[in-house]
């Protein structure tokens, strides 16, 4: 087995080496893109075919030679318990099991490969539902340099954000979750787990001032509040938020923190992710290495401009585990409007929710978070919020900056609630000085009592 170090240092100059490529595809033209996906689905394919005895079985009826996206439509979709329940059956490496992954997941506690060129991964989401994840090396490069690119040019484009410009990330304190895994990561970056109590972040901060700021939402959002408060004394050139939805009233309060455009970035283990250009609204995909089906509830297209149920993302650049279709329940809005930075990638708008997080209360009436959230994000002084639903109704906990009217804002609510078809519902609003967050060092908003 080769050093960590040694794999690594080949990984990062395969990196450098392919950054100029990958900023000319910002810039490539929709036929190009369009050639580039066609070429890659039809390898994947064909590698599914062969070498994945599940998948082999889907692909029955799909000549991968010829196929097309067009008959991406004739394959059932992928949800994340069928695969944790057919995990060997998927690999195409036949050195991969459930119990080699398992058991390297349970030791790790740095950046590590696997076999010499695998990364593995076990995320929850924001959904708390585990799946494990393992990316070849050429996937996780490419990926690594999908996540980068749009940051890469904007830093170019900026005085004091070179590369010796100090980088505070807050979030995953573990390289099992992917925000954890520093293989590229910059020499001046300095990790804050989103775990620690939010005064060692602030005092750590304090410490190392950064010129740059990135981490989850709800952290950025606390910290902002710690800014206000005067005791986070720190002048970031830039802030870019990612891994959690960037709601309205987040983005707001981080901007008037540190009079700055918050940068937003969405990224998945699976595969699928989106940045923020720095010169128009909303995040571009990355369709030149994946393909986004955004689909209703019942599995039919959405129109762009409207909020979709879920997204099925087809993996194309990650041969190890294939995701073909693979159903993923994030709430995306796609924007059809050309952006002035000039990239044909196209842009979905920020995230704001996921299906998962929707209540069921009898009757089957289905009351979205937007019903929650819109109030609880109006409060200027709630940082973070947690939902429980009840069979009533719901118990809230509030971790607030200053003084918030608590049984007037749970009446807000329950009128909320009525309007949307709940009637006579039982709304506790309490207030919290912390919350426990999930391992990733995300924090689970809402909690339903089934999934819808």
């Amino acid at each position: 087995m080769t050093d960590y170090a040694t794999l690594r240092q080949r990984h990062v100059a395969e990196f450098r080496a392919l950054v100029p490529e990958h900023l000319e595809r910002i810039a490539w033209p929709v036929e190009r893109i369009r050639a580039e996906r066609q070429r890659r689905l039809r390898t994947l394919l064909g590698v599914a075919k062969a070498r994945s005895s599940w998948h082999r079985q889907r692909l029955a009826g799909i000549d991968p030679e010829t196929a097309t996206e067009a008959d991406l439509s004739r394959i059932p979709p992928m949800t994340k318990d069928d695969m944790m329940e057919n995990l060997d059956g998927i690999f195409t490496d036949p050195r991969l099991s459930r119990g080699l992954v398992e058991a390297h997941l349970e030791t790790l506690t740095d950046d590590a490969y696997l076999l010499d060129e695998f990364h593995v991964f076990a995320s929850g989401g924001s959904s708390g539902r585990r799946g494990v994840f393992v990316w070849d090396w050429n996937g996780w490069l490419w990926f690594a340099l999908a996540l980068a690119r749009f940051w890469v040019r904007e830093r170019a484009e900026h005085p004091g954000l070179g590369l010796d410009a100090v980088e505070a990330v807050v979030a995953a304190d573990k390289a099992s979750h992917m925000t954890g895994a520093a293989t590229f990561s910059s020499p001046t970056v300095a990790r804050f787990p989103a775990t620690l109590s939010l005064q060692e972040i602030v005092a750590g901060l304090n410490r190392v001032q950064p010129a740059i700021l990135r981490g989850y939402p709800t952290a950025l959002a606390a910290l902002a509040a710690e800014a206000r408060a005067g005791r986070l004394r720190i002048a970031p050139a830039a802030v870019r938020a990612h891994s959690e939805p960037l709601l309205p009233e987040m983005r707001q309060a981080i901007e008037e923190a540190w009079g700055r455009p918050v940068g937003n970035g969405y990224g998945t283990t699976e595969g699928a992710c989106a940045t923020s250009c720095g010169k128009g609204r909303g995040m571009h995909l990355n369709e030149d290495l994946c393909i986004f089906e955004l689909v209703d509830e019942a599995g039919g297209p959405v129109p762009a401009g409207e909020r979709c149920a879920k997204v099925y993302v087809t993996n194309l650049i990650n041969l190890a585990q294939p995701l073909i279709r693979y159903e993923l329940t994030d709430e995306l809005t796609l924007l059809d409007e050309p952006c002035a930075c000039g990239s044909a990638l196209r842009r979905v708008d920020d995230i704001e929710g996921r299906t998962d997080d929707s209540f069921v209360y009898p009757g089957g009436i289905v009351v979205h978070p937007l019903t929650f959230r819109s109030l609880l994000g109006r409060e200027r002084n709630v940082v973070d919020y947690q939902v429980r639903q009840t069979p009533r109704g719901a118990t809230i906990r509030v971790r607030a900056s200053g003084a918030v009217d608590l049984d007037t804002l749970a009446q807000r609510i329950t009128a909320s609630l009525a309007r949307a078809g709940v009637p006579d519902s039982e709304v506790t609003i309490a207030r919290v000085e912390a919350f426990e967050r999930q391992a990733s060092g995300k924090l689970k908003r809402f909690f339903p009592l089934s999934p819808p």
